[in-house]
């Protein structure tokens, strides 16, 4: 049987697949959040003033969040922001 965690490593080799991961990380991470604080997407967004659809359209990567919108939501669901920068191994660095 393959394992899911197999099949995203061998994906992850792909410059597609990785570049739409990337693109849907932050949805991962808002939704991650929000379900270890038992909080439904209408609790998550009074919570932080907005509505329940700009959640859904955020964890469904529709929208792209602010970092102000990130930090409030990481604030709202006991979590906090760490942005990280890593070398993209299909790239070099620019001399």
């Amino acid at each position: 049987m393959t394992r899911v965690a197999d099949l995203h490593c061998k994906w992850m080799r792909d410059p597609a697949y990785r570049a739409e991961y990337a693109t849907l990380a932050d949805a991962y991470g808002v939704i991650r959040a929000r379900l270890a604080a038992g909080l439904t997407q209408q609790d998550l967004a009074r919570r932080i003033g907005s509505t329940q659809s700009a959640i859904a359209r955020l964890e469904g990567g529709r929208s792209r969040p602010t970092m102000r919108t990130l930090e409030r939501i990481a604030a709202a669901t006991g979590h906090r922001v760490r942005v990280v920068f890593e070398a993209d191994a299909d790239r070099p660095a620019a001399e």
